[in-house]
């Protein structure tokens, strides 16, 4: 993969010696690029008490991106444009962190959406030691928010997930407004393999691994209407992130899960669980506006279904190879028919012209029983050990 690179001198190095280096990760950004840069610039150069590099991280654009990066690297000091012609905003953050000098970097979403009153108090914990990352965090009390219910309800979903199936102690993965101490960033990078939106995620769940110090800034934040981000591509890259990551913190004895031990199976089985939910009712919101409620439920949950006795049947019950897979997965859809029952009925006991959130919430309550249900039928029956015949 090529790089190229067009640098300025930097900012305030004249009159500061510690360095803050801040990348604004972009793709097709042409529209909004060069009024956030000179905002962000204008910034720095003010009252900031660091000296700063901004590195405009332009990830194979096609558009008019990366012409308007060359040019605020010419015109503003202490600016700089990286071209990789891959995509990725973990790959831009890679390449730019791991060969950084600077004693701080970070980065922000080019909309800054976060006010930027808030990036001192986010560095200056790096700088005395004090903590080893930092991240803004929209889920604070303290935090002032604007956005819509489709976009809240999908980063606390989230962030919950996290936190309650992977053990996460910060409050906030996905804001983007993040900086860490560089050598403790580059002793991490080669551990964290995505490329893309989970990168940032990975980071954090690794940091916290390692016993590491991650501090947390209250921001205001105000949602860009215009944003291009595809909120259920990303949410579903976040899944498989998340299932990577737990797959390899579950399965990482050298012994492998014991088909009869519950306190093995059970933190496997919530993880993929927790996957198959939020799977379930992605595809049951999507569908629900092309079939009835009942019709919609069906067709999530049977896709979801073989997925998720798939992945028990490897991950939370041990079982490997071929022998036995038509019989797992035919018992697999006897569970099916169960939780499908469960989840219409409490469909069906709605009255006439619920909501769509009524529907939703009835979903999730009926496939929290269907859940219990499932793993018992599959412990106590599906994947059971059967005798070896004579």
């Amino acid at each position: 993969m090529s790089v190229t690179t067009v640098s300025g001198p930097v900012a305030g190095a004249s009159r500061r010696t510690r360095l803050v280096e801040v990348v604004v990760p972009v793709y097709n950004e042409e529209r909004v690029l060069a009024a956030s840069v000179r905002r962000l610039h204008a910034y720095l150069s003010g009252d900031f008490p660091y000296g700063f590099r901004v590195t405009i991280a332009d990830n194979a654009s096609t558009d008019g991106t990366w012409t308007v990066a060359l040019r605020l690297a010419r015109e503003l000091p202490g600016v700089r444009a990286v071209h990789l012609d891959q995509k990725g905003r973990g790959r831009a953050l890679r390449r730019v962190w791991e060969a950084s000098d600077a004693d701080v970097v970070g980065y922000m979403d080019v909309d800054l959406s976060t006010d930027l009153d808030a990036f001192l108090p986010l560095v200056a914990p790096l700088m005395t030691g004090h903590s080893d990352l930092a991240i803004g965090t929209r889920l604070s009390p303290w935090s002032n928010v604007v956005r819509g219910p489709k976009r809240e309800v999908v980063s606390r979903s989230y962030n919950l997930l996290l936190r309650s199936l992977m053990g996460a102690r910060f409050s906030d993965a996905q804001c983007g407004f993040k900086a860490a101490r560089t050598e403790v960033v580059q002793a991490l990078l080669p551990a964290v393999q995505d490329e893309a939106w989970f990168f940032d995620t990975e980071l954090l769940l690794l940091a916290e691994q390692h016993g590491l110090r991650i501090h947390e800034v209250p921001v205001d934040w105000v949602d860009d209407p215009d944003s291009r981000v595809d909120i259920v591509r990303t949410a579903v890259d976040d899944l498989k992130g998340m299932w990577r990551v737990a797959r390899g913190s579950l399965t990482a004895p050298a012994a492998p899960p014991s088909r009869t031990s519950v306190r093995t199976q059970i933190p496997v089985f919530a993880v993929v669980g927790a996957i198959s939910t939020v799977a379930h009712l992605v595809l049951f919101w999507m569908l629900r506006s092309l079939l009835p409620p009942v019709a919609a439920n069906a067709i999530a949950l049977f896709v979801t279904a073989v997925a998720n006795t798939a992945a028990n049947r490897r991950f939370t019950f041990g079982v490997r190879g071929r022998a036995g897979a038509l019989r797992h997965h035919l018992g697999g859809l006897v569970a099916f028919v169960a939780g499908l029952a469960l989840t219409s009925g409490g469909l069906a006991a709605l009255p006439a012209g619920a909501s769509r959130a009524a529907e939703l919430a009835a979903v999730i309550v009926a496939n929290g029983l269907a859940t219990l249900l499932r793993f018992l039928l599959l412990r106590s029956w599906v994947f059971a050990p059967r005798k070896d015949s004579r």
